[in-house]
């Protein structure tokens, strides 16, 4: 496999890759491919990471042994179509949210193609990746996958490509889900007399600190909260409040809407 990485696309995620890869030595800057269109992109490509991104593809894409599309998902095709000569021989991983594989694969010629469905923490290295392989992935290149995403967070494989719909409903949306708990906690905050700084710091270091313990406690989430969760105390107060309201079932149907929406996504791309 050739040596050389192509990114198609240069944005966020993509920036969040490579700084990693960079930031760890894994790769060199002038050992990178990127194609940005747009050039204020690739003025933040070479001011943020000392990266000469192509305003378009040429072939030099023919030396990429992987390659990441981190495009927009409606602008693949456009994306692609004038790059098709050099694509051929390469890994395909892509970022893009509901592009089926059979359409990477069709579009670029190769069925060497991982899928992956991160989430925004990966900006900052905290991230977790969905990923699924088509059959002519190997292991090593699955393994190839795993190092390349590694400074973005944690990995997580499937086996049905279709799962990957339920992962972008759970973690890939999830961030939003939090962010929206978060906005209703400052709220409160607000409403019992702190000021909306206050209760935006307490709100994101409590969640963040339940989050990090629930990481690393081998105890269920359910265990976490019933131990917080006196018979008559305050929380025991807030708790059947929430099951009064509803929340959990709403939860659960929201991010079956997300997943449902996924899915008729991957049918409007594909």
């Amino acid at each position: 496999m050739a040596s050389s990485l192509a990114f198609i696309g240069g944005g966020n995620m993509a920036g969040a890759i490579l700084g990693g890869l960079l930031r760890a030595g894994q790769v060199k800057a002038n050992d990178v491919i990127v194609v940005e269109p747009h050039e204020a992109q690739r003025d933040k490509l070479r001011a943020d990471l000392g990266i000469e991104a192509l305003p378009a593809g040429d072939a030099s894409l023919a030396q990429a042994g992987t390659i990441v599309w981190a495009v927009k998902p409606q602008l693949f095709t456009a994306a692609a179509e004038p790059l098709q000569a050099w694509l051929a021989h390469a890994l395909h991983l892509s970022v893009m949210a509901g592009i089926p594989s059979d359409s990477l694969a069709r579009v670029t010629g190769s069925e060497r193609v991982v899928r992956s469905m991160p989430n925004t923490p990966a900006l900052i290295g905290k991230g977790i990746a969905g990923l699924y392989a088509r059959p002519s992935v190997s292991a090593d290149e699955r393994a190839a996958v795993e190092r390349l995403l590694k400074p973005t967070g944690q990995t997580l494989w499937v086996d049905r490509e279709d799962d990957l719909d339920a992962v972008t409903a759970l973690s890939g949306s999830g961030p939003a889900y939090f962010f929206f708990f978060v906005e209703a906690m400052m709220a409160a905050a607000v409403d019992m007399g702190l000021t909306a700084e206050q209760g935006r710091r307490l709100a994101l270091a409590t969640c963040g600190g339940a989050a990090a313990l629930g990481l690393r406690s081998d105890e269920s989430p359910t265990t976490l909260r019933e131990r917080v969760t006196s018979k008559g105390g305050t929380t025991h107060a807030a708790i059947t409040s929430l099951q009064a309201d509803g929340v959990d079932a709403a939860i659960r149907r929201a991010v079956r809407a997300a997943q449902q929406r996924a899915a008729e996504l991957g049918r409007e791309f594909g």
